[in-house]
């Protein structure tokens, strides 16, 4: 895969809400960064977030088990925080629905005229986990899908045991 079609986000965490770009695939193996960039910036006290689907070409059900997380932890801040979805294409905007996600945070599926600085934007760099703390993730983020809407349960049993079932036998 050439360096330019490599999947990334684009975070500028300097702004009120902080914006992140999607751009190309965000899946299990780029989800860990975001998971980390969203408890870092909750730490510093930045409850407010907008991620730009625009130029997401597709997601898996870990990247959006990850979005469930953030948004359920944004929900539990007094003041509660905010997860905001933009510029979520057609097929993207299904995956979301079908999965319940629009019940926990904010969707625009329109046109939304979105300005990212890039100037001050950087790119998440995914840290390597070993198997198990990716196995973790995985599971964490099938977790938050079954939290958010009752119905993933059956949809995601099989994954949810066989997660469970690596991690007790650490293997």
């Amino acid at each position: 895969m050439p360096e330019a079609a490599k999947p990334v986000f684009l975070v500028n965490a300097y702004s009120d809400p902080v914006l992140v770009r999607i751009e190309g695939r965000a899946a299990f193996t780029n989800s860990g960064s975001l998971k980390d960039f969203f408890s870092e910036m909750v730490k510093q006290g930045k409850t407010r977030f907008v991620l730009d689907f625009h130029a997401c070409t597709s997601m898996d059900s870990t990247f959006l088990g990850v979005l469930a997380g953030a948004a359920l932890q944004m929900k539990k801040l007094n003041p509660p925080g905010s997860v905001t979805l933009v510029r979520v294409g057609e097929r993207n905007l299904e995956l979301i629905r079908n999965l319940g996600l629009h019940r926990l945070a904010t969707v625009d599926a329109g046109s939304t005229n979105l300005s990212f600085d890039g100037s001050q934007s950087q790119a998440l760099t995914e840290q390597k986990k070993d198997e198990i703390e990716s196995a973790k993730l995985v599971l964490e983020a099938h977790e938050n899908l079954v939290t958010a809407d009752s119905a993933n349960a059956a949809k995601f049993q099989d994954v949810l045991a066989f997660l469970r079932s690596r991690l007790e036998t650490g293997r």
